[in-house]
């Protein structure tokens, strides 16, 4: 399958700022030892609750590159993510981090930096968002981290990185929704992983915040080769910089360059129905036909929620 790498947020909207060296390279190692492959995923199958979740989900990302998981509510993507952090056990197939399987229940550990899709910051709580990225270095040991200079430079390197450092000294719960995303990349990143996940980044913002996270990780990608997969309902914002998609629906997964997976025939199969991807403005609108069309009895298919079919924003039909 060919690769599909866009150019085109190369030099657009790209901060001045400096990130640590490469995630994954260790000192006195060089970045050619790194396994290209920095999360593989082959045969997965989950079941939860006496209900198939995951089925046979495979795909692979390489370093430096930006995966989208694009599917609307219910289709399986928080799961995965879970599944590859070691929090839910899969009933079959194989999760590889940097090349290496994972065994047994272990944790995804340092290698991987994950930003969830919820959470809660108190506007009177007297955390600055210098200490929330700070906890990315020491968060998980008890006790007070001593300070170091060495410990302060890491983290000053870290916000300069996501163009953070003006309010470095701020309350975390002040912060606007763009302003705490930042903050929580920089908290995932600062442990140097070699793959960054991201549970819906995109939710609750606004346009412009939306455009200014996807660009910044995107130069991240490609910078430090970091690996990142974010997941999303909408595909469109991740069209510009997006070198491979998996779209999921129903637990399925179909995955490669996203003008070889959003096709009609490709996203027929997957849903099952007749599916229709209309391309409008340099937008894409997926329409998914009637469930009882010819061959495809109504009982067999499961609905594609209504609201995932809005023109205004072209919002993508998959799984949560």
């Amino acid at each position: 399958m060919a690769e599909s790498r866009t150019n085109a947020s190369q030099g657009k909207g790209r901060p001045g700022g400096y990130l640590p060296p490469a995630p994954g390279v260790l000192p006195g190692h060089s970045p050619d030892k790194v396994p290209d492959e920095a999360l593989g995923v082959t045969g997965l199958s989950v079941r939860l609750g006496g209900r198939e979740v995951l089925r046979d989900v495979r795909f692979t990302i390489r370093r430096g590159e930006f995966t989208g998981l694009i599917g609307s509510n219910g289709a399986g993507k928080t799961t995965l993510m879970r599944v590859i952090l070691g929090l839910v056990q899969p009933g079959a197939g194989e999760i590889r981090i940097a090349g290496r399987p994972r065994r047994g229940k272990a944790r995804a550990g340092p290698a991987v930096g994950y930003v969830p899709q919820k959470i809660q910051l108190d506007p009177d709580m007297p955390l600055r968002a210098r200490d929330l990225v700070a906890l990315g270095l020491d968060g998980h040991r008890l006790g007070f981290p001593l300070p170091s200079r060495l410990r302060r430079t890491r983290v000053d390197d870290m916000l300069r990185a996501v163009d953070a450092e003006h309010i470095a000294d701020a309350r975390v719960g002040l912060l606007s929704g763009g302003e705490q995303q930042r903050i929580l990349i920089a908290h995932a990143l600062i442990s140097r992983p070699g793959l960054l996940l991201l549970d819906e980044p995109l939710a609750n913002l606004d346009i412009a915040s939306e455009q200014e996270v996807v660009s910044l990780l995107a130069r991240i990608a490609r910078e430090q080769q970091v690996a990142v997969l974010i997941s999303a309902h909408d595909m469109n914002p991740l069209l510009p910089v997006m070198d491979r998609i998996v779209y999921m629906a129903g637990g399925r997964a179909a995955s490669g360059p996203a003008d070889e997976v959003v096709r009609d025939e490709v996203l027929t199969e997957l849903y099952g129905r007749h599916v229709d991807v209309i391309r409008l403005h340099g937008r894409v609108l997926v329409v998914a036909g009637q469930p009882n069309g010819p061959g495809l009895p109504a009982e067999a298919v499961a609905p594609i929620p209504a609201e995932n079919l809005a023109a205004s924003r072209a919002r993508v039909p998959g799984a949560g």
